[in-house]
């Protein structure tokens, strides 16, 4: 069998079966694309699950070392050192990822990829939009819309991802019937890895989606409860681009994202007394690591409001 139609298959299988996130598998499905050429170059000819089987982990590394080689040609854009850590991990994983599918659905057998180091990388920390900011993104946004019928969706939308701290993928993935049947003011949500967990709704949060669905043009069960102007899902690309015009005229950072918006439901949950267990259920979060990022922030956020506040915050000791 050829690697390409392995990958093909081990896409499909990411998609369907393990429900990844799209982003994951076609960062994925790139990884092992440009690994698979790299490969075919190095041995001659097309790669075969064979080929696949015979690598080594001296050949593994020697593709790392591509990739990391061409990620720093002057040709390239600039990338930092954590920037490529995290490229190097990514790559990693998606090795790891693939190999153990070969393991499962054709029994090929090769110990060099969990063998791979993963470089360390720094937390990044979470960036939030401070409260003023998150409760008027939803309002400020709709503002700008170019239709009133696009301002209602992206007021529901974007009171949902800060009112609920869902993903832009995970709120995109809503259907109509998603929103009529949320009961008991519970929204059921599929996350990662097809986790399915509830979160609760803010009256904000709906009257916010009522006002979009008696607005949406095609209200069938079955119809995306977000959709553009041709009735299709929404674009993950326009919430960000509507993000992006509303934060110049605000002056605000890059970092002012849909995604920002879930850090700051995280965040400001943190700031307001809510406990890790909590926050990591209404998140989606695998383990609880993940969560305790947050406490990070909030005791920078704590530090910052002492330096502040405190008489004595600029005095030396």
């Amino acid at each position: 069998m050829m690697a390409l139609d392995a990958l093909r298959d081990w896409t499909e299988w990411l998609t369907h079966e393990k429900r990844s996130s799209p982003r994951t598998v076609e960062a994925y499905r790139h990884d092992i694309l440009l690994a698979l050429t790299f490969f075919q170059q190095h041995l001659g000819g097309e790669v075969t699950l064979v080929d696949l089987g015979k690598l080594s982990l001296a050949d593994l590394r020697a593709w790392l070392a591509h990739e990391t080689a061409r990620s720093e040609k002057p040709t390239r854009r600039t990338t930092s050192a954590d920037s490529r850590a995290r490229s190097r991990a990514r790559h990693v994983s998606a090795l790891r990822s693939f190999y153990r599918y070969l393991a499962l659905r054709h029994d090929l057998s090769n110990p060099a990829p969990s063998l791979l180091a993963t470089p360390r990388m720094k937390k990044r920390l979470p960036r939030p939009l401070g409260q003023e900011a998150a409760l008027a993104a939803a309002e400020g946004i709709s503002d700008d819309a170019e239709t009133s019928q696009a301002a209602l969706r992206d007021r529901a939308l974007f009171t949902l991802l800060y009112g609920t701290g869902l993903r832009i993928g995970e709120a995109l993935s809503l259907d109509i019937r998603d929103l009529t049947n949320a009961g008991q003011n519970m929204l059921r949500v599929v996350g990662k890895g097809g986790k399915e967990r509830l979160v609760p709704l803010l009256p904000a949060v709906i009257e916010a989606l009522e006002s979009w669905k008696a607005a949406h043009p095609s209200p069938a069960p079955d119809a995306p409860l977000f959709c553009g102007v041709r009735g299709g899902r929404l674009n993950p690309g326009v919430a960000q681009r509507a993000m992006r015009n509303w934060r110049k005229g605000e002056g605000l950072p890059d970092s002012a994202t849909p995604h920002a918006l879930r850090h700051s439901f995280a965040t400001h949950l943190m700031e307001g007394g809510a406990d890790l267990r909590t926050i990591q259920e209404l998140m989606g979060h695998a383990s609880l690591s993940t969560t305790q990022v947050y406490t990070l922030a909030d005791e920078k956020h704590l530090l910052d409001v002492w330096r502040k506040a405190h008489p004595r915050a600029g005095q030396e000791s």
